[in-house]
């Protein structure tokens, strides 16, 4: 490493780091809002495909296909979610690292990401693998809808690691703070398949095979727009050697397998859901697929929101301008009601139009509209809790958001879902889906800012000597400190 980009003994390196660390200065609100806008426009492209997926299939007019592409989402969901929950720990990283002002470890880490991306995602596929049809069987899938939906997963899962990398790579770009790039990136995905889902499931006439076929060629385009923003444009992926990996291994899981745990909580919770769910016919299940595919499209902005705050964050921690951690959170949570209200007017409104869209009939579009009217609202509090979480992985209180997303998904959900079911039927699993998320969205909240005021209050500047992508020690949640306790 040269003299000129080691940390804290070079003024050019910290000179530099106001290129780099761009939220470190200017207003947070313009910054969250523009990160969040141009992540929810990819992010959002790459749902309404997945919608328009599903509104392909329900136009060959089997009401078995859409409950197995219901059935194969609920763990393609799980899958995703691995690669979402170490996407937070590379975005954390290579922030921190240019909030500090080292690039070239920022490149180190950036590399080093994507190899553990790949290594986690490939194991989960060879571990998923063998156990496909019985594990949508227990989910509650049988007869067609079950050869249906592990026909689709058969296809779609060995490439989960292509997906998964190229969402390391958003990572890295939202990262050094170019959100047109990482939008790109998911946007390309969301192109490719618009265009070659009726191509293989009319023109070519496979139906749900040709849509599993687009949706591995459409993550095949993805991979490549995000390798090309993050190893030709900015240089910010550097293969590391083996003495480089290991040095990266500790920092890099000490916040993905918290954020991995905090992932996968939700698809565990929805996978209760779909087996509630289920024991109401394949038309609930139908119903509770259209939902799973509006829910992306209406609340994208708020999915984005939670991964735009992270590296705003990250910059500030990095730099140890704590003061603007505070203007960050209360700024995201003001975008949150103010979307979230907005939008739930809009589904109300257009709850008919929509399930006509999908061609529900009967109980499927019952919950449709049930989701839109009332279900809808409780965002409010699923965005508060995924933006306590984002500022939870990347301030060194990873562990925080695993607890809070995992109460969220258990007893936020298990015992609301339960008592809807068994009193109200399939509209009061979706009414105890909801409501569930109250309390640990105000919590969460409510122990975010206590976080984020401890840290202001309290800890130094970041140590030169320290390594870039690690938070100060006393408010590592893995220290026996007070900040560990929040006491």
């Amino acid at each position: 490493m040269s003299k000129s980009t080691s940390v804290g003994h070079s003024k050019t390196s910290r000179s530099g780091s106001g290129q780099s660390a761009k939220f470190t200065t200017g207003s947070t609100m313009r910054h969250v809002a523009v990160m969040t806008g141009t992540g929810s426009i990819g992010l959002v492209a790459i749902f309404i495909v997945d919608a328009l997926n599903l509104f392909y299939i329900s136009l060959l007019g089997v009401q078995e296909l859409a409950a197995a592409i219901g059935f194969a989402g609920t763990l393609l969901f799980f899958t995703v979610s691995l690669a979402i929950g170490l996407t937070i720990a590379t975005s954390a990283l290579v922030s921190r690292a240019l909030g500090k002002g080292d690039r070239e470890q920022a490149a180190n880490l950036g590399g080093a990401s994507l190899v553990f991306m790949a290594l986690a995602t490939g194991s989960l596929v060879l571990v998923l693998w063998p156990f496909l049809r019985d594990i949508t069987a227990l989910m509650g899938a049988r007869g067609e809808t079950l050869d249906v939906a592990t026909h689709f997963l058969q296809i779609v899962l060995p490439s989960t690691p292509l997906v998964a990398i190229g969402m390391a790579t958003t990572g890295i770009l939202r990262g050094v703070g170019d959100a047109r790039r990482a939008m790109y990136v998911t946007l390309s995905g969301g192109a490719a398949a618009a265009v070659l889902d009726p191509i293989f499931i009319f023109g070519l006439d496979l139906g749900v095979t040709g849509a599993a076929i687009a949706t591995v060629l459409s993550r095949m385009i993805l991979l490549s727009v995000g390798l090309y923003g993050a190893y030709f444009v900015h240089r910010l992926v550097r293969l590391p050697d083996w003495t480089r990996l290991k040095g990266a291994f500790r920092p890099y899981f000490s916040i993905g397998l918290p954020a991995v745990l905090t992932q996968v909580a939700t698809p565990v919770g929805n996978t209760y859901v779909t087996i509630q769910i289920a024991q109401f016919g394949d038309d609930a299940v139908a119903g509770w697929a259209i939902i799973g595919r509006l829910i992306p499209v209406a609340f994208g902005t708020i999915f984005a929101l939670s991964g735009a705050v992270g590296p705003i964050l990250g910059q500030n921690f990095g730099a140890g301008l704590y003061d603007r951690l505070f203007l960050v959170m209360r700024d995201s949570l003001i975008l949150t009601l103010v979307y979230v209200v907005a939008l739930w007017a809009v589904l109300a409104l257009s709850g008919e139009q929509i399930a006509s869209l999908f061609g529900a009939v009967g109980l499927a579009r019952e919950l449709v509209l049930f989701f839109c009217l009332f279900v809808a609202g409780s965002f409010l509090f699923n965005g508060a809790l995924f933006v306590a979480n984002a500022a939870f992985n990347n301030l060194g209180y990873a562990t925080y958001s695993t607890v809070f997303n995992w109460g969220r998904s258990t007893l936020g959900t298990i015992p609301f879902v339960w008592v809807g079911a068994q009193y109200f039927g399939a509209k009061g699993v979706l009414a105890g889906w909801g409501l569930g998320a109250i309390v640990f969205g105000v919590v969460a909240v409510i122990t975010c800012f206590r976080v984020v005021r401890r840290i202001g209050q309290e800890a130094p500047p970041p140590d030169d000597d320290q390594m870039p992508g690690q938070p100060p020690t006393a408010y590592s949640p893995f220290s026996t400190g007070k900040a560990a306790t929040l006491g």
